[in-house]
């Protein structure tokens, strides 16, 4: 970011789509062209996103660097702000200022099998991930994306998922609490595939983002098969308030998430007071 950190840019929205009943994504571009073209970031970086008169939030980036035809992010309508900008429609106007806080570290993923483990909404900053590795796809070994939603209509990126499950160069694990009488996919929770799939801790790296009660298990899960806490990344964007280390709110023991995440290693969090 340059000048004035707290002043957000002007962005239109160009489309909006419904991902479940209360989850919906929008794709906007910075209404000034040249902005837009010098717009860089990484996966895992983030933007306050505002909708004038009700305020701003935090949602990472969900679109990848490789891909800049647009933004995109996925927003949960949880509140008053979140219920404004789901009103919105391809035309308004918002406010962004980002990029925001760290990234995932894809320099130091090169080479190594990569799992992604996710839950509804959380998979969000996964996508802007996994996107960029199948975009650099002989920078990485296998990849495995385990992702579980409530019921199949609470899963996010539908279509997506449907693409890359038929892709030959990735493996893809759904599961859902409750299904419904068209599903043909897994029954239970994540940690639970996540434990049945044996998945291997040799030369990976598990990424994993969703309910913190999820997230919990799962790093139980992942410390059962052997990831070290370094092995071991998450990320806690919806901590973050003001997002360039001012206000103070989103500390956790002496790390600031703003500052020092969102992105986290395992390694990183261990001591500090229990987040999940």
């Amino acid at each position: 970011m340059t000048g004035n950190p707290y002043m957000p840019q002007l962005a239109t929205i160009v489309e909006t789509f419904d991902e479940t009943p209360d989850i919906k994504t929008f794709r906007v571009v910075l209404l000034d062209p040249e902005a837009m073209a010098k717009f860089t970031f990484l996966p895992g970086q983030v933007a306050q996103l505002s909708a004038f008169g009700s305020g701003e939030s935090t949602f990472v980036i969900n679109s990848p660097p490789t891909r800049m035809d647009s933004l995109q992010f996925t927003v949960m309508r949880v509140g008053e702000l979140t219920h404004r900008l789901h009103t919105l429609k391809a035309g308004d106007p918002v406010g962004l200022r980002g990029p925001l806080g760290n990234h995932f570290d894809v320099e130091g993923m090169k080479g190594r099998d990569i799992v992604f483990i996710g839950g509804g909404v959380g998979m969000a900053p996964l996508r802007t991930l996994l996107l960029y590795m199948l975009d650099n796809r002989a920078d990485y070994g296998d990849i495995t994306l385990i992702y579980g939603g409530r019921s199949p209509e609470h899963l996010c990126y539908k279509a997506e998922l449907a693409e890359w499950t038929a892709r030959g160069d990735m493996r893809v694990e759904l599961t859902v609490d409750n299904p419904d009488k068209d599903w043909k996919g897994r029954v239970g929770v994540v940690p639970t595939v996540l434990t049945e799939l044996g998945t291997s801790a040799k030369n990976a790296v598990a990424v994993t983002c969703g309910p913190p009660i999820m997230i919990r298990f799962t790093i139980q899960a992942l410390e059962k098969l052997g990831f070290t806490d370094e092995q071991i990344v998450t990320t806690l964007e919806r901590r973050m308030k003001c997002g360039v280390g001012l206000c103070g709110r989103c500390n956790i023991g002496d790390k600031f998430v703003c500052v020092d995440g969102p992105v986290f290693t395992q390694a990183q969090l261990r001591g500090l007071p229990q987040e999940f």
